[in-house]
This record gives structure tokens, C-alpha cells and sequence, in this order.
């Protein structure tokens, strides 16, 4: 069992750094300078890339607040300012996922670019970014699940009760997708749309699994947003790897 690890700010003086929005601008950081130097490698506009990662990820931030506010509507109906208020944490992975995604579509467009070599490039970085970003959902544990007894449980500032820390999940989740790419990246030869691929169907499988131990998130038909979200990311995940493998005419056709 972890202890009580919250931590929501650091003072420096007469500055405030808010933990969580801290882990998030240094996960954009991080994952835009490795989206920039894999654009290189593969012969992309690396400029292109920088400014379609900065879009996308406008568009993800206010798609995962929206998506957070109307799946926990409870928490903001009392006090609708809260809903501006996202230094205090709350967002959605799913809804920024979906914000970033038609974003960037809008971006690709304008600009006439390949879509896949573009779109897979980004998705490479994308764990390791999330991942590094997690850290501050983790400290601050505004993702609470259900009391556990796991070794990796946390004692929750809320109630006392020992409980899934979804933050430190989805952390250790993004650092270890990211640890597959790469070994994929320097191991094999292999083209896009591979990450694109791999990356709808593990975190669709991860949030359709995880997200069963929150507390959180109202359900439709028995299932949580983030679930409904997950088993769609598998299917796109799915057709898209069909439609390659028979565009390419052979079995190997994501190589």
C-alpha cells in the first residue's frame, strides 16, 4: 500500500506552481520534441509537425474538460465556475482524445498533408506525453477508484480508505506503450499506420478494463464514457489494420 501522497502545489516564494498543470506542460514538452525528431527521421516536415501537436493539443485540452464536465456534471452543477478551474485538475483522456483527433483532421486538411505518416508520428509520442502528464492526476489523485487492498492501492485524502489511484495507473500505462514503440521503432522496419494501430487498440482494451474501478463517471447501458469510448478506439483500431493489410495485398502489411 502507498501512502497518502497528495501534492497540489509548490511554492516557490511568492510563486505558485500547481502540480498538476506543471506535469502537463512538461508531458507536451517532452512528447513535441520527440514527435519533432521521429517527423525528421522519417523525412516529415518537422515544422509541420511541431504546429499540428500544438493545435491538437489545444483541441484536446477543451475536448477533455468538456467531456469531463458532462460525464461528472454532479461535481459542477453546484458551482458552475469550477468548470474553468482546470488548475484544480479534471479532465477526460477519451474527450481530449476526441478533440485532438478532429483537431488535427481540421489542421491536416487545411494544409494538405498525408494524414497517416502525420497522424502516426504523433501517436508514437503520444504515450510517453500522456504518461509524464499522468504524474500530475497521480500526485493530486483526482481520478479516485474503488477501495482496494492491491499493493499499489493509496490511502485516499478524501475519505482515508485505501483506493485505485487511476492516475498512477494510466502513468504506468503510458510509460510502458511508450517502451514498446520504441523498441518496435529501432527493432523493425515498420511503416504507418503501425501506431496508429496499436495505439486505439491497447488503450481501448485498457480504459474498456480500467475504468471499471472508478468510482466516478456516470454509466449508459452499464458502462462508463471512457468504457463506450475504448470499445470504439478497438473497433477504428481494428478496421484500420484490416483495411491496410488488404490494401497492401499481404499478410505483413503493417511492416
Amino acid at each position: 500500500m502507498l501512502p497518502n501522497l497528495h501534492w497540489m502545489i509548490i511554492q516557490l516564494g511568492p510563486i505558485t506552481i500547481q502540480v498538476w498543470g506543471l506535469f502537463v506542460a512538461l508531458g507536451i514538452i517532452t512528447g513535441l520534441a520527440v514527435a519533432r525528431q521521429f517527423a525528421q527521421q522519417r523525412g516529415l516536415d518537422s515544422q509541420l509537425m511541431v504546429d499540428l501537436i500544438f493545435w491538437s493539443v489545444l483541441g484536446g485540452l477543451v475536448g477533455g474538460r468538456i467531456f469531463f464536465v458532462v460525464t461528472e456534471w454532479s461535481l459542477f452543477q453546484g458551482n458552475l465556475l469550477d468548470v474553468v478551474k482546470i488548475w484544480q485538475g479534471g479532465m477526460s483522456l477519451s474527450g481530449g482524445f476526441i478533440g485532438a483527433v478532429v483537431v488535427a483532421a481540421l489542421y491536416i486538411k487545411k494544409k494538405q498533408l498525408s494524414f497517416w505518416p502525420y497522424v502516426d508520428t504523433a501517436l508514437y509520442a503520444l504515450p510517453l506525453g500522456v504518461g509524464i502528464g499522468r504524474l500530475g492526476c497521480f500526485f493530486i489523485f483526482d481520478h479516485p477508484g474503488t477501495v482496494t487492498d492491491f499493493f499499489l492501492g493509496e490511502v485516499y485524502y478524501g475519505d482515508g480508505l485505501v483506493r485505485h489511484n487511476h492516475g498512477l495507473y494510466l502513468v504506468i500505462d503510458g510509460l510502458v506503450l511508450f517502451g514498446i514503440f520504441t523498441l518496435l521503432r529501432y527493432k523493425f522496419k515498420l511503416s504507418p499506420p503501425i501506431y496508429i494501430v496499436l495505439y486505439l487498440i491497447w488503450e481501448g482494451v485498457v480504459r474498456l478494463w480500467l475504468d471499471s474501478f472508478r468510482i466516478l463517471d456516470s454509466q449508459w447501458y452499464g458502462l462508463r464514457a471512457a468504457q463506450w469510448v475504448g470499445i470504439i478506439m478497438i473497433i477504428i483500431g481494428v478496421v484500420v489494420a484490416v483495411r491496410t493489410w488488404r490494401k497492401r495485398g499481404r499478410t505483413d502489411g503493417l511492416t
